[in-house]
């Protein structure tokens, strides 16, 4: 998680919602790693979660990721866990909750659907302090 908070990090300092992800393959070494971004590439779909996924799946050349695991800062959007499912990721593993905006274990609860395909283990709560305080700052910095 630590540098999937490292990425947070950069993203924030390049004016992106501090969001990192880091994608771990089977033998523990990490495949990428990303932070957000949605405004530098102009695209709506930069999420974290979503360059990481593509990089690894690049990676490994192989468009599933299982046995891989996925540490990402906040809890995934519903496009993300979507991703997620799709990708066969092992086990999610994420810091804040996103009460408003997050598809895992609020709003749409991706993975609880019938539809959902592939239904990682998930741990939520991981370096969710230091995470949230993260996103806090940067959002009270613009309001």
């Amino acid at each position: 998680m630590e540098r999937a908070l490292q990425q947070a990090h950069a993203a924030a300092q390049r004016g992106e919602v501090p969001v990192g992800a880091v994608i771990v393959g089977p033998d523990g070494a990490i495949l990428a790693e990303a932070g957000n971004r949605t405004e530098g590439d102009r695209d709506p779909t930069a999420h974290a979660e979503l360059l990481a996924i593509r990089a690894a799946a690049a990676k490994l050349g192989a468009p599933r990721l299982v046995a891989c695991d996925l540490y990402v800062t906040l809890e995934p959007c519903p496009m993300c866990a979507q991703a997620i499912s799709f990708a066969r990721i092992r086990r999610l593993y994420y810091g804040a909750s996103d009460p408003k905006g997050g598809g895992v274990e609020h709003g749409p609860r991706i993975f609880s659907q019938p539809t959902c395909h592939h239904r990682p283990e998930v741990y939520s709560g991981i370096a969710e302090q230091e995470a949230g305080d993260l996103l806090r700052g940067f959002f009270k910095e613009r309001r």
